[in-house]
């Protein structure tokens, strides 16, 4: 049992001051005061000047490694647990990526329960940047629908010179599985989306919508800040539908990029509901630069404390009120993907926490209810971290 006291608590409204108790891997009450007992045996947090804050949930990670486009020497790492707890992120949703050729859906997924085995939530989507897209068990509905870590279909690449270029029935009968599939399976059925770097980049999907009965909820477009006119773009897209920002990038490519504690703030100024905005940090992914030719000139890789970073940025740099920017990294994601009992710090979740001080350093870290950070050390690494 874990008891966090005199904290701050964002759950990710601000509820006051408050005692929260776990027990197993459960949030089992908050109060204001909450007494234990001194004959229990109970690990006492003192939160007293920290903020409580639901733990993060980065959705769009490349944690069986990516990339490649530099060639096999450009191939990017698996996610280590470590880079997880450092960025106070207790769950995350794995994707292909560009590479659906020499890497599988079957890799992601085992890297996925590994990361359970080690204490975190993980989720995938099926699929990669091709369409037909590589599957499990040979289409996304059944993935999704009978695989129990499989949440949707991504990241599919669009308006990108790496794109396969889907027709609009192509992406049509895609989604159509997967919205089945997600129906039967009691999940979101949500197909990511790789934005690219074309002009109108969000033209297939109004398409796709016109062409049928689906809606534009039905996907997740990620990349929006990737350059000023597609953020311009998003600004309308996403009072219909769901926004993604990316936040590793920015510090590589300032030149390009719309800055993501920025982004939030825009995107709340043109009208763009909340609740519509997430945001991701495409960690180890690989962030490449082309020239005009096609040619590839520079290769980093991203991280999720740059989810992180951009929460604390938009608190203390843009003033926007924590509640706001945490909501971006923990209750939306959960109601977008519908990852039931995460995101929020409410009695019966699952007890995944995070104690900031007033600079928004780690103090403690709480992964289904297992002390993974203590008093800003870290108790737990992977399976081969050292």
């Amino acid at each position: 049992m874990i008891l966090i006291k005199n904290c701050e608590v964002y759950n990710p409204d601000y509820i006051g001051k408050k005692d929260v108790l776990i027990a197993g891997t459960k949030i089992v009450k908050i109060a204001d005061s909450i007494d234990i007992p001194l004959s229990w045996n109970i690990e006492v947090i003192d939160g007293y000047g920290k903020k409580l804050i639901p733990g993060l949930i980065d959705a769009h990670v490349h944690i069986a490694g990516a990339g490649g486009e530099g060639g096999p020497a450009t191939r990017t790492p698996e996610m280590q647990l470590s880079h997880m707890l450092e960025a106070g992120v207790t769950g995350v949703v794995g994707c292909l990526g560009t590479d659906g050729m020499t890497r599988t859906v079957e890799s992601v997924l085992m890297k996925a329960k590994g990361l359970k085995h080690e204490g975190v939530s993980a989720w995938i989507y099926t699929g990669s940047y091709q369409v037909p897209t590589p599957t499990i068990l040979g289409d996304v509905g059944k993935d999704i629908a009978l695989i129990e870590e499989v949440i949707g279909v991504g990241e599919v690449a669009l308006s990108d010179h790496r794109s396969s270029f889907p027709t609009a029935h192509e992406l049509i009968k895609l989604t159509e599985h997967a919205r089945v599939g997600g129906m039967l399976g009691g999940k979101a059925g949500i197909v990511n989306i790789h934005m690219g770097d074309a002009q109108n980049p969000f033209k297939p999907l109004y398409e796709a919508v016109e062409m049928s009965e689906l809606k534009l909820t039905q996907f997740l477009p990620t990349h929006i800040n990737r350059n000023d006119y597609i953020f311009e773009d998003a600004k309308t897209y996403g009072k219909k539908g769901f926004i993604d920002i990316t936040a590793s990038s920015y510090p590589y490519f300032p030149q390009y990029e719309i800055k993501p504690s920025k982004a939030i703030k825009e995107l709340l100024e043109a009208g763009v509901p909340l609740e519509h905005i997430t945001m991701t940090s495409d960690a180890c992914g690989s962030l490449p630069d082309f020239d005009e030719k096609g040619n590839l000139i520079k290769l980093e890789m991203g991280y999720p404390k740059s989810i992180l970073t951009e929460i604390s940025d938009a608190v203390l740099k843009d003033g926007m009120p924590l509640e706001v920017a945490v909501k971006v990294c923990t209750s939306n994601v959960t109601d977008i993907l519908k990852l039931k009992g995460k995101g929020r710090i409410i009695e019966g979740n699952d007890a995944d926490v995070v104690v900031l001080d007033s600079d928004f350093n780690i103090s403690y870290l709480v992964a289904m209810g297992k002390l993974m950070v203590k008093e800003g050390v870290m108790l737990k690494k992977g399976s081969y971290e050292r």
